[in-house]
């Protein structure tokens, strides 16, 4: 899953949010260096990650694509997910996407000194220019996927892919309605049964 899926999945609390998003940062051991509920943000990151790489509703949707994309599939699939999301996003969640972008980006301020300095170079900018909330429009998936392929250790035109997640999109929103409903559930009993004691 990307950057909009991990914060939805990350439930209300600002601090498990901010390690939802941290998950794409920081990697390696947790050693404590953060607080606890951030570092069990990170945890329920790499557990939604393992957890969808095993998906039946996953795999399924990677089998649409065409194998010769079978090794950047799952790196496209997770993007064009959060722009699905962000199209429906009033079904999963009650505030606006407008509003729950802001209150993230809002909440983390506070918690500066915990994020990692590229991660807040990613964080200044997605807010400046809104990314989050453009994931509703193609053509900016369009440019995602062109920006992501280049920073390949070997270059890829992964925006190549869009026409074929475009015209499967039927087919994928189904298969990712049903990968975030058991995500959803999921997290919500990962954070119900954390019994981590938070540090100041």
């Amino acid at each position: 899953m990307n950057y909009l899926a991990h914060l939805l999945l990350s439930g209300p609390d600002a601090r498990w949010r901010l390690g939802g998003l941290l998950g794409d940062f920081v990697k390696g051991p947790l050693k404590g260096e953060r607080p606890a509920t951030i570092e069990a943000g990170i945890k329920l990151h790499r557990r939604i990650d393992a957890s969808t790489d095993n998906h039946a509703a996953y795999r399924d949707a990677l089998a649409q694509l065409d194998p010769a994309w079978r090794r950047y599939a799952g790196i496209a699939l997770d993007i064009w997910f959060d722009h699905l999301l962000a199209q429906d996003w009033q079904k999963w969640h009650p505030l606006s996407l407008e509003e729950f972008c802001e209150q993230c980006w809002r909440d983390f301020r506070g918690h500066s000194r915990y994020i990692p300095p590229h991660a807040k170079a990613f964080m200044a900018r997605a807010e400046q220019i809104k990314l989050l909330q453009s994931y509703r429009e193609e053509r900016v998936i369009g440019l995602t996927l062109e920006r992501v392929g280049q920073r390949l250790r070997r270059p890829v035109a992964l925006q190549e892919i869009l026409p074929e997640l475009s015209s499967g999109r039927e087919n994928l929103e189904h298969n990712f309605n049903k990968l975030l409903t058991d995500l959803n559930l999921e997290a919500l009993r990962f954070r119900q049964h954390y019994s981590g004691s938070d540090k100041p």
